[in-house]
């Protein structure tokens, strides 16, 4: 349970209030389903006013946008998979459409926001834009309802062709105009790069004009159309870096990678021409215009303050930063991403995404018509997790939540309406038993239908458990506070947000401290001088460590234990067990993000389970990545060495090459040729080309572990101490590539990651360095698979001569910890409000060495026991297997992930029914 959150009365105790846990929040657990909650990520939801939910609890559900039905009491609200209109009277869904009531428009998703409401002869018509990525099978359109007698019926559909480079048009924000009497339709192509006006009067385009990166959002006031360039301008001076954005390049900080650079364009309504560029902040989306429509306001999501703009002079005439802790030494994070205005147009609503609130300014003189004085913050009212959609109706706020209460949907509620399991009589009557094998030893296997079932335990249909992708929206209904009762609000989000451990996070170093494994304080000397931090691939902590009974584990969840994991339940047993940490985000496009920057981004949030753009689960898109960058742009701007081995980063080889190519070649001693390619400019030195990148099934993880181990004596070898201070790797084939034909089944490549695991992990504490190092090992996120005690809750290791030695440790952890801990070790500051206020790893560590180093164990199966062949299948084997075979299985994180959790579950277990109660109707990538 989650109990109440008291920060430190004596900021001088701080730290040591921390390390002692005073906070039982700390040791918490993420089940709790009542509010207040707690977030995998430093963050509780003790939201203010009214929550609505809804939405089917087999789908992972996101809010994306809200808009008033004038003369009503009703809004409408998009939601990923439809529109639902909700009675605010009775605080109830009274409509609901979602793109599966019609089989033309099937597998369409919301875009990131654009909702409109107006009515035209009398009828309330709800515009929003959809799209859908899928090959041949993609589509773009923007879709008309009719909202009449308590019903929704879609009664257009406005489709837009892609132009090159764009595989995808990608509409977004709408607005509806009337002009000269007749209404015309202006939407932003966010993957066209363009603008295009149509009358709605026979759907006919009038003018299409180019705009910068991404438009995202757009305003027509005074016959001037304002549009919100997420990505900035289109690169024209050759002189100044690009990259590759999808379907384009835009201007980025070498640095980072990051854009540099946001813009909006502003057109004129009757013939398109451009009649401006103006920058703003980094990452502008959310764009609204004053009553008077002499202002214009732009959420800036990557710079933390709204830029306002004289629709007159088309100048920026302020900039009001929003930031929850303002100050000289303030940490970015808050992300502002939504807006809103009272109708006095005196108040602006900003909705700080990552701070789960909502800023109330008090416009000024310069920024409002009705305005005076300066404009200020008055302060923030609490949401539930990442607020993203904004709309008031007198003293009344209403507030999508992207992320609502996170993934608390149990089996319990899932799966009622998709309850089918697997018949038994496709299924092998028998599969082959763990093949046992003398230390050190890499045996091989020929093709079997089945891989060896981890826990002999059978699936337990009645157990709760967890999955990622299982989540209600959420809409919250919050009546405006006055400014006694915005103060207490305020204190609220600032106590919700951990601000204090911001404190902390700034006290200065002291000197003639002696070194500890932690830090007490940023800047004070550790014990360690290098860190290796490991980063595999979406498993849950029952899917590996159920079967451990020191832990809170469920073995009838457990599909990769002992037998298939050997070295990581040893180092959980003879190092530390930590049986609750968590992932951060809910697949690896957001995983990355946590464990490489410790945040995500708006770009980031708003493409949450549609990804039209990008799946950013290698570094590859500059929208992607916030104003800091990485863990690695923070190390070595502050004097630290970095060795990036196979993240952020692209192998190229012989196509021609496959698995057991590569394999046999590995075992014969022959050289592997290939190189990496990283799209940032600052990770290319960085990067190891012994290495290779994660993101192709077809390279075994024992020629990874054998390239980190070579680089590492040749470290060895030189004089000095020259091993890099951080180390960042991927180790990637423990997500497997389910059953398909001439690879590896997926418990071989579970057993493949593992072994390389054991065997890196041997090699540095057996080295000289194994003194001063310390090592990080956690999954990217816990998608692929269920947990009885939460979804976000996946394997973690802390691995190091001074960690608490066959110990087990539940306290609340996480990635944002982790990174936190690497930077607490390394004496650089934290990068963003997230890491800023994470719990370092304290209890991880001891003050007293200990000589113990680690022993690899073996692999107690093939890990090159391959799948069969098409042509040796039938029943259910052989409709996997074709299922895995699908194109978009081709790169780590493709591919649906629910239907390769059910191909890995078929592989291990055999003939026990798939429990289809813990997954549902997941219907997307992973």
């Amino acid at each position: 349970m989650l109990a109440a959150c008291h920060p430190p009365q004596n900021k001088k105790n701080a730290v040591n209030e921390e390390q002692n846990m005073h906070f039982s929040y700390d040791d918490s657990t993420l089940t709790n389903k009542i509010l207040p909650v707690m977030m995998p990520y430093n963050r509780l939801i003790d939201p203010a006013g009214k929550v609505v939910s809804f939405g089917s609890p087999d789908l992972e559900n996101h809010s994306m946008d809200v808009k008033l039905i004038a003369g009503s009491s009703e809004i409408v609200v998009e939601d990923r998979y439809g529109i639902a209109v909700i009675d605010t009277t009775t605080q109830k869904v009274v409509g609901r459409w979602t793109y599966s009531d019609d089989p033309k428009l099937t597998g369409l998703m919301s875009t990131y926001s654009g909702l409109k409401v107006c009515k035209i002869d009398n009828v309330d018509y709800i515009f929003w834009s959809a799209a859908v990525s899928n090959g041949s099978r993609s589509r773009s359109c923007v879709l008309q309802a009719s909202w009449e007698n308590g019903r929704l019926k879609v009664v257009n559909v406005l489709d837009f062709k892609p132009e090159k480079p764009s595989p995808l048009a990608l509409p977004n924000e709408v607005f509806i105009n009337p002009e000269n009497g007749e209404n015309f339709l202006y939407v932003v192509l966010n993957g066209n790069n363009q603008l295009v006006k149509i009358n709605l009067k026979n759907s006919k385009t009038v003018w299409t004009k180019p705009t910068g990166v991404a438009p995202y959002g757009i305003s027509i006031v005074q016959n001037k159309i304002f549009v919100s360039n997420w990505g900035g301008p289109v690169p024209t001076d050759t002189t100044r870096e690009t990259a590759g954005v999808p379907y384009g390049k835009t201007y980025i900080d070498p640095k980072t990678g990051a854009t540099a650079s946001g813009t909006v364009s502003v057109f004129d309504t009757e013939t398109g021409k451009s009649l401006k560029e103006i920058t703003v902040g980094l990452h502008p989306n959310a764009i609204v215009n004053s009553s008077d429509g002499k202002f214009i306001y732009v959420a800036n999501g990557n710079s933390d303050m709204v830029s306002v703009i004289s629709a007159q002079n088309l100048q920026t005439v302020e900039e009001i930063p929003v930031k929850l802790m303002p100050g000289k030494n303030s940490f970015i994070g808050d992300t502002p991403n939504a807006l809103a205005l009272s109708g006095d147009d005196k108040i602006l609503f900003v909705a700080n995404g990552m701070d789960n609130a909502v800023a109330m300014i008090k416009l000024g003189v310069k920024t409002a018509s009705a305005g005076s004085g300066k404009s200020e913050v008055l302060g923030f009212v609490p949401t539930e997790a990442y607020p993203g959609g904004l709309a008031v109706d007198g003293q009344t706020l209403f507030v999508t939540n992207l992320e609502g209460e996170g993934s608390r949907v149990g089996s319990s509620e899932t799966g009622k309406s998709a309850r089918a399991e697997i018949p038994t009589s496709a299924v092998p009557s028998a599969t082959k038993p763990a093949v046992k094998v003398a230390a050190g030893a890499i045996p091989t296997g020929k093709s079997v239908v089945g891989s060896v079932a981890a826990a002999p335990v059978p699936a337990d249909a009645d157990v709760e458990a967890y999955n990622s992708h299982h989540q209600k929206a959420t809409v919250s209904i919050i009546s405006i506070p006055n400014q006694s009762l915005l103060d207490q609000y305020t204190k609220r989000v600032k106590t919700l947000n951990l601000t204090f451990r911001q404190d902390i996070a700034r006290l200065l170093p002291r000197k003639n401290i002696a070194p500890k494994p932690m830090p007490e304080r940023i800047g004070e000397p550790s014990v360690f001088k290098h860190v290796l931090y490991i980063i595999k691939e979406n498993r849950t902590y029952d899917q590996v460590l159920g079967d451990m009974p020191e832990g809170n584990g469920q073995a009838s969840l457990c599909i990769f234990g002992n037998q298939i994991t050997p070295n990581q339940h040893s180092l959980a047993r003879n190092f530390l067990l930590l049986d609750n940490y968590y992932a951060s985000g809910k697949c690896s496009a957001e995983g990355h993000q946590w464990t490489d920057a410790a945040m995500v981004t708006d770009y980031v949030e708003k493409s949450v389970r549609a990804w039209f753009r990008s799946y950013p689960h290698v570094q590859e898109d500059a929208l992607v990545y916030d104003s800091n960058g990485f863990i690695w742009n923070n190390a070595a701007d502050h004097g630290k060495t970095v060795r990036i081995y196979g993240e952020a980063c692209q192998p190229h080889f012989d196509n021609k090459l496959n698995w057991t190519a590569i394999y046999e070649n590995y075992k014969a001693g022959k050289p592997f040729k290939f190189y990496n390619t990283s799209t940032i400019s600052r990770v290319r030195p960085m990067l190891s080309q012994n290495y290779p990148g994660s993101d192709d099934h077809r390279v075994n993880e024992q020629l990874r572990a054998t390239a980190f181990i070579s680089e590492l004596k040749e470290y060895e070898k030189k004089p000095g101490d020259q091993l890099p201070n951080l180390m960042v790797m991927a180790l990637s084939s423990d997500h497997t590539v389910g059953t398909r034909p001439g690879f590896p089944t997926p418990a071989a490549m579970v057993a493949d990651n593992d072994l390389a695991l054991g065997r890196m992990i041997e090699a540095v504490t057996k080295s000289r360095f194994w003194k001063n190092t310390v090592i990080f090992v956690t999954e990217d996120d816990s998608q692929a698979g269920w947990d009885h005690v939460s979804a976000y809750r996946t394997t973690g290791f802390v691995v190091s001569p001074y960690s608490v030695f066959k110990h087990k440790i539940s306290t609340n952890y996480n990635q944002v910890s982790m990174v936190r801990s690497i930077e607490q070790i390394l004496g650089i500051p934290p990068m963003n409000v997230m890491d800023a206020t994470a719990l370092p790893m304290f209890k991880c560590f001891t003050a007293k060495p200990s000589a113990q180093t680690y022993q690899s164990l073996a692999n107690q199966m093939p890990i090159d026991q391959l799948n069969p062949k098409l042509a040796a299948l039938k029943g259910m084997a052989l409709h996997f297997a074709k299922l895995s075979l699908r194109p978009e299985y081709d790169h780590i994180d493709g591919g649906n992930d629910d239907v390769m959790n059910r191909i890995i579950w078929f592989s291990a277990k055999g003939k026990k029914p798939y429990p289809a109660n813990l997954a549902g109707k997941d219907v997307d990538d992973d």
